[in-house]
């Protein structure tokens, strides 16, 4: 038990550094969204990077989602068919969330744009574990991981309205619609009618 009560509490206080008061204000915060007991229960998930061998899952994951809800775009198939291509090696990222029980259940990228852009995009979690936090912990973690790369003050995602559950949870962790990230960046989608930035 002590083992998952201590990294429960080490990803508690993750990114936290400088003034006191205001890292227990943050904490106070984050146990609002999940209590410890939660968190000590539901400690069996862990972020992976991308790797060749992984790959399909980014595929699979976002298919699901995108299938069930809108027609595939050739945008999404370049994306999650040379994920490697078109993301990695352009200096963006991709990342895995992983249940101990179920395997690689969500995922996500950020792939670069011009001018120090940084699109959130392709964040899906397979239906059958969208109510264990795996999206919102993986959430977590990219945002977590833009301010340590210096990439949050540019950092935005396109969506559609339809996407209710993922549009609450862009909010709740700081993302806000905004008319110049859709006039500049909303036309890659046409299902796009959501265009969010995060601030801070």
């Amino acid at each position: 038990m002590w083992p998952r009560v201590e990294a429960a509490a080490r990803d508690l206080t993750q990114g936290l550094s400088g003034d006191i008061l205001e890292n227990v204000t943050e904490i106070e915060r984050r146990l609002k969204d999940q209590s410890m007991l939660e968190r000590v229960r539901g400690n069996t998930l862990r972020i992976l990077h991308y790797t060749d061998d992984i790959a399909h899952h980014f595929h699979d994951i976002n298919m699901e989602w995108l299938s069930a809800m809108f027609t595939i775009e050739q945008r999404d198939e370049d994306l999650l068919k040379r994920p490697r291509k078109n993301i990695i090696d352009k200096g963006g990222l991709i990342f895995f969330v992983q249940d101990g029980e179920a395997g690689i259940v969500g995922t996500c990228a950020l792939e670069r744009q011009a001018d120090g852009f940084t699109e959130l995009t392709k964040m899906g979690v397979r239906s059958s574990a969208r109510r264990n936090g795996a999206g919102e912990f993986l959430l977590r973690f990219v945002l977590e991981h833009t301010r340590q790369l210096g990439w949050r003050d540019k950092l935005f995602l396109l969506s559609n309205e339809r996407n209710t559950a993922a549009l609450k949870l862009y909010e709740k962790l700081g993302f806000e619609q905004d008319g110049e990230i859709m006039e500049r960046f909303g036309g890659r989608y046409d299902r796009c009618d959501v265009a969010m930035r995060f601030r801070e």
